[in-house]
């Protein structure tokens, strides 16, 4: 996102007790910056905690500063200017807790885990690590570096419940004293000369791919403008240079003896396809772009040859370019596109310079994961997280009975379309707060109004909606190109009329459940539970939830500007997918819909009603979801009513015409 700085000095300028407020972005650790503020008083008393709460209620949270500093007066150069290179650095301390030095090794350990993962300089014992700045994601490296560190694992459940290290260092002694932190063991490399198995993941994709030859339906694709100069030969081998470091990027998928297994090839070759428009006039280049990137998006693979990957090029001016980067999912996730982009990035960079590669090598590679993960199927962990989801999904619906425009047809298609939206800002802000003050993520919020409004729609009290996570558990996967994520089976339970609150409690506890059990394989999952597989809807959920908060790095590569352009392929993979991120103006999202089930007045009559639910959720937890329902059908009744009357409207008009006609 573009932050402007002076946004926000001026909303802190506007605070009653701020004389003088200052905005920088530091850079203190390489690679990591961070937004300070500067603040001089007219209070002694006031707090950074309470400077955080005000710009919190009034800015994104991308904008918020990780850090507050109060001064007596701002640094001055001789001008009278304020001296910015002489403010001094923060100190990292949490707003929420005075400092308190780490007092033992393992104390001082976790300190250092909090300092490298977060980007700060100093921790203290009792502060939190998500008021630090820490995720859901963030919340998964840690528990990675620990467990390297420590050697036990830790479930994801104890980092929300104990999220300092004063907690945390308990809670490693306990594990280790009662021995009861499975560990899991480390992913080694193997021999290439041996068949290299496919992961689960890969499995899955093969065997579909198998059924329905030609397909684009697993494409990932994105577009991005490019402004500047761009020295088309050093992108070329910049990609080069990332198809060599990755071997799943030069990996074909064959079947040997009955199976079938990766092909690793040695040859790192790559074909940068450039086409000149240059003499296309520029009013027909936005039509263009989109019809070009959407044929390229729906490019069918064939997965035995490598690289199944595709470039291209649209050279607009000198210095104006669009790259379309097609990809399959077989070799790539959502993670690994941000480390492309970083790596492309660099690479560019350094070769540009003349320079070599600066980027170490790679300890393992994607292929070693898959290998480990048949492995993990003989561990007492495997045993453990298969026992939790048998107990969690024992005699859940099969089918999500969402009413639909249409009859669901025997054999689902991948066509659909999408639909675009943004919560009002103020209504955005309500939600981060009610999510801070009832100790829930944002994530585990947005989920808990997608529930109700599923329920108002189907009044089914018990069902499955799906969600990925990334699957990177340990520190060696966070830099590997590959397709890791996960799906998580979220079972939703509604029953017994729940209040918004109680019902909050309730995601929250499913949800921490299924991140400490996110190891087993969706489809290893599926074949445990031997659950019977239909053409016409996917097994367990057909609704899938994403919220978006994979890091991605700066859109910036030797100086060029990148700017990412957004197309709808018109395909989907679920009957309904609700995205959610956070935008400039707030909390923006799309649901993208099977069109041969949904007509699109119903999707943007769910859009009203989802934004309806969440300002109900905000203002009341302690309303009941059977109130919810009656507010819900009362804005369908009033909708069925407007569109009567536009109908009737529109044939009355049309009679006026037909008698206008038969007088004349």
């Amino acid at each position: 996102f573009r932050i402007e700085l002076g946004e926000i000095e001026a909303l802190l300028n506007t605070h009653s007790q701020i004389k003088q407020a200052v905005v920088v972005a530091r850079e203190d650790i390489p690679g990591n910056k961070r937004l300070v503020a500067y603040v001089v008083t007219l209070d002694e008393s006031l707090s950074s905690k309470e400077l955080r709460s005000f710009t919190n209620q009034k800015l994104p949270e991308y904008m918020v500063p990780s850090a507050f500093v109060i001064l007596e007066s701002l640094p001055l150069t001789p001008n009278g200017k304020i001296d910015r290179k002489a403010l001094p650095a923060p100190d990292g301390v949490s707003p929420e807790q005075e400092y308190v030095a780490p007092y033992s090794q393992n104390q001082e350990i976790i300190a250092n885990i909090f300092t490298n993962i977060l980007a700060i300089q100093k921790v203290g014992i009792h502060d939190n690590f998500f008021d630090l700045g820490g995720h859901s994601i963030l919340a998964t490296q840690l528990i990675s570096r620990l467990r390297e560190t420590f050697s036990v694992e830790i479930p994801l459940r104890t980092v929300f419940e104990s999220p300092t290290i004063a907690k945390l260092d308990q809670q490693i002694n306990e594990l280790r004293a009662t021995n009861d932190g499975l560990s899991l063991s480390r992913i080694q490399p193997v021999s290439r000369e041996l068949n290299l198995p496919l992961s689960f993941n890969q499995q899955r994709l093969w065997f579909i791919d198998q059924l329905e030859q030609n397909s684009a339906a697993y494409n990932m694709f994105s577009v991005v403008r490019l402004y500047g100069h761009i020295d088309l030969e050093v992108l070329q081998q910049a990609f080069i240079e990332i198809i060599r470091r990755h071997e799943v990027l030069r990996t074909s998928f064959q079947m040997v003896d009955g199976e079938a297994v990766q092909i690793i090839s040695e040859e790192a070759s790559f074909n940068l396809s450039v086409i000149d428009w240059r003499e296309v006039a520029e009013t027909n280049w936005e039509k263009q772009i989109q019809e070009f990137a959407i044929s390229k998006a729906k490019h069918s693979f064939d997965l035995s040859q490598y690289p199944l990957l595709q470039v291209t090029i649209l050279q607009l001016t000198e210095t104006d370019y669009v790259l379309v980067f097609v990809i399959h999912h077989i070799v790539c996730d959502e993670w690994s596109i941000s480390i492309i982009i970083q790596e492309l990035a660099t690479l560019y960079d350094a070769l540009k310079r003349g320079k070599r590669s600066p980027l170490s090598e790679l300890s393992i590679q994607y292929v070693d994961f898959a290998h480990w993960q048949k492995q993990y199927l003989q561990s007492d962990l495997f045993a453990e997280q298969l026992t939790y989801w048998q107990e969690q999904l024992r005699g859940v619906p099969a089918v999500l009975a969402l009413p639909t425009d249409r009859h669901r047809p025997q054999v689902q298609n991948f066509k659909g379309a999408t639909t675009i939206f943004e919560l009002p800002s103020e209504l955005s802000d309500n939600i981060k707060q009610v999510s801070q003050s009832e100790e829930v993520t944002l994530f585990m919020m947005l989920l808990t109004g997608f529930q109700t409004l599923l329920y108002c729609y189907s009044q089914q009290q018990d069902f499955c909606i799906g969600s990925p996570i990334a699957n990177r558990n340990s520190r060696e996967t966070e830099g590997i190109i590959g397709f890791f994520v996960n799906t998580l089976v979220l079972r939703a339970d509604i029953s017994g009329n729940p209040s918004f609150r109680e019902l909050l409690q309730r995601v929250r506890e499913v949800a921490i459940g299924a991140f400490a059990n996110q190891d087993l394989p969706f489809e290893k999952l599926l074949e445990e539970l031997s659950i019977e597989r239909s053409l016409s809807h996917n097994p367990l959920f057909q609704v899938w939830f994403v919220f978006n908060n994979v890091p991605m790095p700066k859109l910036e590569m030797g100086g060029c500007r990148l700017e990412p352009l957004h197309f709808d392929s018109g395909l989907v993979r679920h009957d309904l997918r609700l995205g959610l991120q956070e935008t400039p103006s707030g909390l923006g999202g799309s649901f993208q819909y099977r069109t041969d089930l949904f007509n699109a007045e119903t999707i943007n009559l769910m859009v009203k009603d989802l934004e309806n639910i969440f300002y109900h959720l905000v203002a009341n937890l302690d309303m009941r979801l059977n109130e919810t329902l009656d507010i819900i059908n009362a804005s369908k009744k009033q909708q069925q009513i407007m569109e009567e009357q536009k109908l009737e409207n529109k044939n009355l008009q049309k009679l006026k015409k037909m008698k206008r006609k038969s007088v004349l």
